[in-house]
């Protein structure tokens, strides 16, 4: 079934108003008729509904069953990804969107080969949100997550800090048990944050850096990752143990 994502003002009662990009894609690609149903998420929820009319640029939905669906999680996940070369990055924030983080800032770290011209951000950053944007329909997201702009690593251990669980995926940290300690922090409602290095790791004072704003490091297993492998590793670790442990959890 096909989601869609409408901003508040596009309601009206039981229905919705939907135009732009979407209305195209409902009428001229997808070729939907009246009757047909699809989702459409608002304010963190995703309502049934179906077609009653298509208007002039527009298409009527009327809500069939109101909170048909919430795929959040009961954490809020935070990745900061140093910046990998080439479009790993697209790959990155696609099934990290999928995997259902809140929030993916890309960083600049010491070993990151990929230099972004400051001229050129803007226009990453909105390709990136795009890419957000459509992974979220794809995976029936209630919300869009964000990508954040790129920030200074200085800037990404300040963030961090401010979370309630700040994970570092360290190569030289061979030791599950660091993990599943870090794990067992986690409870309902929390932010999480986990930091993830580039092609070519962490340098040590990095690693020191984020260990004196309060991160955590933690093992992914006894072989060395790609960047893009150990980002959707961690992220899926964390989405399974909260899938698994906290949605029963009271607040």
């Amino acid at each position: 079934m096909f989601n869609f994502f409408i901003e508040e003002g596009n309601r009206n009662n039981n229905r919705y108003l939907i135009n732009g990009a979407d209305y195209n894609h409902i009428k001229n690609v997808l070729r939907m008729k009246i009757g047909d149903e699809f989702l459409v998420s608002e304010n963190n929820v995703s309502n049934l509904c179906k077609i009653v009319s298509f208007e002039s640029e527009c298409v009527i939905a009327e809500i069939v069953s109101e909170k048909f669906q919430d795929t959040s999680l009961p954490i809020k996940i935070y990745l900061f990804q140093g910046l990998p070369k080439s479009d790993k990055l697209e790959l990155i924030i696609q099934k990290a969107v999928e995997l259902g983080v809140e929030e993916i800032i890309p960083v600049e770290m010491n070993r990151s080969i990929v230099k972004i011209d400051e001229k050129k951000k803007k226009s990453k950053t909105e390709r990136w949100q795009s890419i957000a944007e459509s992974a979220a329909k794809q995976s029936k997201r209630t919300i869009i997550p964000k990508v954040n702009n790129i920030m200074t690593y200085k800037q990404a251990l300040e963030y961090a800090s401010k979370l309630d669980v700040f994970m570092i995926p360290y190569e030289c940290k061979n030791e599950m048990k660091s993990t599943i300690n870090v794990l067992s922090k986690i409870k309902k409602s929390m932010s999480v944050g986990i930091l993830i290095g580039p092609e070519g790791g962490f340098e040590l004072n990095e690693i020191d850096s984020a260990v004196n704003c309060g991160g955590l490091t933690v093992s992914l297993g006894k072989r060395i990752l790609r960047t893009e492998t150990a980002a959707i590793t961690a992220v899926g670790m964390c989405m399974l143990y909260a899938e698994m442990n906290l949605n029963g959890e009271d607040e």
